[in-house]
């Protein structure tokens, strides 16, 4: 395990990737939309009054937060790994003294690096304008941390799963988009949790997607009790572990599977 190779990798792609910056400043921008939008929805619909236990200030903290939540989880460097494949581009990165696996990682890395330039400064922007009454709690903020970076991996090899599924179809971009449909649904980005339908939020609380962005929300705000910390955090590791096992098997399998002319 090359780590020194790893970091050095790192850097140079975010030296490469800050040339382009305003194009991936343009992208963040547009993956911020549609939580501003559910902002502003859900903000006006609560006016003085509270839907559920969400009053207008909680509407806007939750939002504000799954900006910078959904920014700090989301892969994009899984749409781009069939197409490596697809194109022979592997062969390359095979070559390299380290883990394929590294080159992924670089460019995750690096991709949140340059968004976050330009996403944290909106948000605290936002967050100045609406001014909303915010409580965080140390105890939440001490395990919203960890819930952020295991919601990170489980989102990232969960896509990576997926995303190897192209050792075998060409289309396996398509389930990265029926992945991106349900966290729209069971993460909590159409709305909080707690404000879905009856069936569809036992599915939430259960299925993988809550934990990849919403549980870690749900911790910073102070909706959730000891034990349901503690129960989702056992769900979040439970599914991480799924998803690890997943994508190791479809790679060790895929490997094999490989040949490409090109790259």
């Amino acid at each position: 395990m090359n780590h020194r190779g790893g970091i050095v990798l790192i850097q140079a792609t975010w030296a490469s990737w800050l040339q382009y910056r305003s194009f991936f400043f343009v992208l963040a921008f547009g993956w911020m939309i549609p939580p501003l939008i559910y902002l502003f929805v859900w903000s006006t619909a609560a006016g003085e009054q509270t839907i559920g236990a969400f009053s207008r200030d909680a509407f806007i903290v939750y939002y504000l937060a799954l900006i910078l939540v959904n920014q700090l989880t989301y892969s994009q460097t899984n749409w781009t790994v069939g197409d490596v494949i697809r194109s022979g581009g592997l062969n390359p990165i095979l070559l390299r003294p380290m883990p394929p696996l590294y080159n992924t990682l670089a460019t995750e890395i690096a991709g949140k690096i340059v968004y976050m330039l330009f996403v944290v400064p909106i948000t605290a922007v936002l967050a100045l304008i609406l001014r909303p009454e915010v409580d965080f709690e140390l105890q939440h903020i001490v395990a919203f941390l960890p819930a952020l970076s295991l919601a990170w991996m489980l989102r990232f090899f969960w896509g990576y799963g997926l995303a190897l599924l192209a050792f075998w179809a060409t289309r396996a971009d398509a389930l990265l988009a029926v992945q991106d449909s349900l966290l729209f649904l069971l993460a909590g980005q159409v709305a909080p949790i707690p404000l879905l339908p009856g069936v569809i939020r036992q599915a939430a609380v259960y299925l993988p997607f809550r934990y990849m962005i919403g549980f870690p929300i749900e911790i910073l705000t102070g909706q959730l009790s000891a034990a349901e910390i503690g129960e989702g955090f056992f769900i979040q590791g439970c599914w991480l572990a799924v998803a690890l096992g997943f994508s190791h098997l479809l790679w060790r399998y895929g490997i094999r599977h490989y040949t490409a002319v090109g790259g």
